[in-house]
């Protein structure tokens, strides 16, 4: 995953398809046979909004598991880039969202703590844990162990 960032703004793709459909989320996907992480951002974001950027920088890791089929490993990179007109996007509609307005939108459950870090420029490695209606039961930092359930929006 990459999170395009603006100064305090974010450019977020509001995601038309499963998973997390009808949240915010940054752009991204999964690696081709060969690839390193960092290329396959690189990629994503040209594949999903046309935008060039640099090499990224690693923030951090999100392993979110459940006894279900959703289990993931992402690395999650940031790109700092200009302002500019939200590109066309096949995965849904792209946006610009301002730092104070991450806790208003829908996000994934993971999200506000990945920005949280990412914002304070600290390294994370987050462990999630689902159940098997995918409510989120642990959050932990792995690299403190500290406990960060306390991002997680109330239902």
């Amino acid at each position: 995953m990459v999170i395009l960032r603006c100064g305090t703004e974010y450019l977020l793709l509001r995601r038309a398809k499963m998973p997390n459909a009808g949240k915010y989320v940054p752009v991204g996907g999964k690696l081709e046979h060969g690839e390193r992480p960092v290329e396959a951002a690189i990629r994503e974001t040209k594949e999903e909004t046309g935008i060039e950027i640099p090499p990224p920088r690693l923030c951090g890791i999100l392993s979110e598991s459940s006894p279900v089929n959703y289990n993931w490993l992402c690395y999650i990179y940031l790109a700092d880039i200009p302002y500019q007109t939200p590109p066309y996007c096949n995965e849904g509609q792209l946006e610009w969202i301002s730092s104070t307005q991450l806790r208003t939108i829908p996000t994934p459950p993971t999200d506000l703590a990945i920005y949280d870090f990412v914002d304070r420029g600290e390294m994370f490695v987050m462990d999630a844990v689902y159940d098997e209606a995918l409510n989120l039961l642990q959050l932990v930092n792995e690299l403190s162990g500290a406990d960060l359930r306390h991002f997680i929006p109330a239902p």
